[in-house]
């Protein structure tokens, strides 16, 4: 299946970056390469893309892509949190700019071999690297009841998360629950019809969880944030795109940290904590996609792009 991946928020992020022509960009979601080809099309035989991606399919797919493009090219499979250990086994201490798309690619959705989507009939997977050992059918089958229960409250944000939890756990004990189907009639069984008429696919929200369960995003994304903004130049920018609450929440959350680090009680005249600020943010509110976007690539309905800058 070819990998392709509509890149969202495109021209806004390339812009963002402000690309140095001989700097060092990383993209730490590789995906199909579509901010990659923005960033690389900017560089010059002197400049550096680096590319990073769990899913080796999206590695070869990118470095095709990429093959007309003058920089110098660098491919990692590898987690994007691991920013530091890639660049040191490059050499290179310090970057000009980052992008990091954390929605699922197209290819992953629209692949039914990954399990991702719960609008095809497919082993329950769900991994980004299919060398991880963790699955969504290991969550599913293994997983105890309050531990689906938490899951797919916190990390989906399902208000029928009890219930849908109490039906998973009451199905398996019949037998295994091996396929998205399976898990989709499931779901719905356990939304009243009333819920389910309302709002997006009953099941998005629970796969939402488990993916991010099975791939334990959410904590490699807040480390991932700090990661990246360490290894940031000085007037570098790193460029993220969400596209749910959660993810959202972390981000904005870390770039205040950052850029208002002071924990001196309000009250205090002046700052005596001694700390300061390393980053600038460049993007108040975030940057949406604009109805143009939304007409041609529904997925983008939900992302959000925010942008710091590293100061010295």
């Amino acid at each position: 299946m070819e990998f392709k991946h509509t890149s969202v928020l495109f021209s806004e992020s390339i812009k963002n970056l402000k690309i140095n022509p001989d700097g060092v960009y990383v993209d730490g979601t590789l995906g199909g390469g579509g901010h990659a080809s923005g960033i690389c099309e900017k560089l010059n035989q002197k400049g550096i893309f680096i590319g990073i991606d769990r899913d080796h399919d999206a590695i070869d797919a990118a470095a095709l892509r990429l093959e007309g493009f003058q920089c110098q090219k660098i491919f990692a499979q590898n987690n994007y949190a691991n920013i530091k250990d890639v660049l040191e086994e490059q050499g290179i201490e310090k970057i000009d700019g980052a992008i990091l798309d954390l929605g699922v690619s197209s290819f992953q959705l629209d692949n039914q071999e990954r399990g991702f989507s719960y609008m095809q009939t497919a082993a329950l997977d769900m991994r980004m690297n299919a060398g991880d050992t963790l699955t969504a059918e290991v969550v599913v089958n293994e997983y105890s009841q309050k531990e689906l229960t938490d899951i797919i409250r916190k990390y989906g944000e399902e208000r029928w998360a009890s219930r849908i939890s109490e039906f998973i756990v009451k199905e398996r004990s019949k037998k295994p629950i091996r396929t998205t189907t399976e898990l989709v009639d499931i779901i719905k069984a356990a939304i009243p019809a009333s819920a389910r008429r309302e709002g997006p696919h009953p099941a998005k929200r629970t796969f939402q969880a488990i993916r991010i369960e099975v791939n334990d995003e959410l904590s490699q994304l807040e480390r991932a944030v700090d990661e990246f903004v360490d290894v940031l130049k000085d007037g570098g920018r790193l460029c993220i795109i969400t596209f749910h609450s959660l993810e959202d929440r972390i981000v904005k959350d870390i770039f205040n940290q950052r850029a208002n680090p002071c924990t001196c009680p309000k009250e205090f005249p002046v700052c005596v904590c001694g700390k300061t600020a390393d980053v600038k943010k460049i993007s108040g509110k975030p940057i949406l996609p604009t109805p143009q976007e939304l007409a041609i690539n529904p997925r983008a309905r939900s992302a959000k792009l925010r942008v710091i800058e590293k100061k010295g």
